[in-house]
C-alpha cells in the first residue's frame, strides 16, 4: 500500500465515522470546504455545497446514538496522479444502502474529498419477505 493509499484509507474511515456519528466537525476535516455533494436517487438532482450539507447532517439523529447496525466497505481506491484519486465505497446506515463515488484531491499534503456522487436504496424492512 502506498503512502497516498494509506492516507486515503484513513480519510475514508474518518468519513464513515463522521456519518455514523453525524459529526460535522469530523466531516469538515474530510471534505474540502469547496466540495460538492450530488445524488439523483429519487429521480431528481440533489446538489449541495458543504455550508448547506453540514446543517442537514447536524440535524439528524445519529445511527450511533440509536444503536443502529451500520457497515461499510472500501471497494477501490484509484490514484489518478500524485494529487488526485477516486474511491468507491458501499455502506449501510439510516436504513439505506449507499454506493459512493468520492473524488479526492491532495492539497498541501492533505487528502480531502472534493466531490461526493452517490446512489442509495432503502433497505428491506425487517418484516418484508
Amino acid at each position: 500500500m502506498t503512502d497516498a493509499t494509506a492516507a486515503i484509507t484513513d480519510l475514508l474511515h474518518k468519513y464513515y465515522d463522521a456519518l455514523v456519528r453525524c459529526d460535522t466537525a469530523l466531516l469538515a476535516e474530510v471534505f474540502h470546504p469547496e466540495a460538492h455533494y450530488f445524488t439523483a436517487s429519487d429521480g431528481t438532482l440533489l446538489h449541495l455545497d458543504m455550508p448547506t450539507y453540514f446543517p442537514i447532517v447536524a440535524g439528524r439523529t445519529s445511527p450511533e446514538s440509536t444503536g443502529e447496525a451500520c457497515s461499510y466497505h472500501i471497494d477501490r481506491i484509484e490514484l489518478l496522479g500524485p494529487v488526485t484519486a477516486v474511491a468507491r465505497m458501499r455502506s449501510t446506515m439510516m436504513h439505506k444502502h449507499f454506493d459512493d463515488i468520492l473524488s479526492l484531491i491532495c492539497i498541501d499534503g492533505q487528502w480531502r474529498i472534493i466531490a461526493k456522487v452517490f446512489h442509495f436504496d432503502p433497505l428491506p424492512s425487517a418484516g418484508a419477505r
